[in-house]
């Protein structure tokens, strides 16, 4: 039994449907347990006289709405442009472009996986990978198959050649403040890092890295960059870490020929899918747990949305799951069938690293 109210009684769609609310309840039903929607969104097929933050109003042409789309965006509503084979969202100043399969009970879906608790973005991307009928195929309706998922439009091309591969199961991934945390860590047999220095002066930074880059070397160990793409370049480091926002900005085709491996951060499936464009080394599935590391731009993913991105990548490449990873939660993590698990605080603030990464290693013995 879900974790929800039933759809017929909330104010759903705009103006009332009932056939398309019997149908994202019965899509809904087949999609599993979810904590309850924190946003109750409001699906609007024609525009509302007032709109609101919990709007998202579907027009077919944006162009013949084009001061009305502004407006409603100015409101906090969010609008849907849908056309054959496209999808676009306006939200929140953000534009989300999809291509793919629009299927008739599309509305539906993202009705109903909006009521799982995903942001527009991401329900969208679930709506289009849905397919009539699915709810009645199989008692786990979730769409895990990548071939039907749609593409992100309008990304920069991504590099010629994709990234260089790296291990698939990377096993434990430390992520360290300095080189000298890198030095130890390494040396205590891990065999996957990270250097994540948000602050230095160029001098100082390119000397960090280039003991980094020696360290890995000498304990044939991968040791990822974080962010300083050029000055990992310059060190020939074995990889680099970058964000979304990141993605405009750096040379990823010379990463790509000089053979450094590249991750990339993602917070849920829309990102997923601009990963994937770029063929990455591997994907950074989080944050999986409240972190405070870093200031995020979503809520925690939980480990129930890990285990479907899993699903839906296991094979395709490497997958790192990342954010308020502990001992404690260790366990948990890996039963998700993820190959690795990146932690900053469980190495850093414990009493005795090198005991804390020996536990913690144990996990991923085969």
């Amino acid at each position: 039994m879900t974790q929800t109210l039933p759809l017929s009684g909330r104010d759903l769609f705009w103006p009332p449907a009932d056939e398309l609310t019997e149908a994202a309840e019965r899509i809904r039903a087949s999609l599993g347990d979810w904590p309850p929607s924190h946003s109750p969104w409001r699906i609007c097929l024609t525009a509302p006289d007032d709109a609101n933050g919990g709007d998202l109003i579907i027009v077919a042409d944006g162009e013949q709405h084009g001061e009305q789309v502004a407006r409603w965006q100015v409101q906090g509503a969010g609008v849907i442009e849908a056309a054959a084979g496209r999808v676009t969202l306006h939200l929140g100043g953000q534009r989300y472009a999809l291509e793919g399969q629009l299927a008739e009970d599309w509305i539906a879906a993202l009705a109903a996986f909006l009521d799982c608790g995903f942001a527009p973005h991401d329900a969208l991307v679930l709506a289009l990978a849905w397919r009539d009928g699915d709810e009645s195929a199989s008692d786990d309706a979730w769409p895990v198959d990548l071939t039907r998922f749609p593409r992100v439009a309008g990304l920069p091309a991504a590099p010629v050649q994709p990234f260089a591969r790296c291990p698939e199961r990377l096993g434990l991934y430390p992520v360290l403040p300095t080189a000298e945390w890198v030095e130890r860590v390494v040396g205590y047999g891990v065999k996957t890092v990270q250097l994540r220095r948000k602050t230095a002066q160029p001098g100082e930074l390119a000397q960090e890295i280039a003991r980094c880059v020696a360290a890995g070397r000498q304990h044939e160990a991968q040791v990822f960059i974080n962010d300083h793409w050029q000055a990992a370049l310059d060190a020939g480091a074995y990889g680099v870490h970058l964000g979304q926002e990141d993605l405009h900005t750096a040379d990823l085709a010379s990463l790509a020929a000089a053979g450094i491996r590249l991750g990339l951060s993602t917070h849920g499936y829309y990102e997923i899918l601009t990963a994937l464009h770029f063929r990455p080394s591997y994907i950074a599935l989080g944050a999986v747990f409240a972190t405070t590391t870093k200031v995020m731009p979503t809520a925690p993913q939980g480990l129930a949305r890990l285990a479907r991105y899993v699903r839906l990548l296991d094979g395709v490449l490497p997958l790192v799951a990342i954010g308020g990873i502990d001992q404690q939660v260790l366990p948990q993590v890996l039963a998700t069938g993820v190959g690795c698990a990146a932690v900053v605080r469980a190495v850093t603030e414990a009493a005795d690293p090198a005991a804390a990464v020996t536990a913690m290693q144990q996990g991923f013995t085969p």
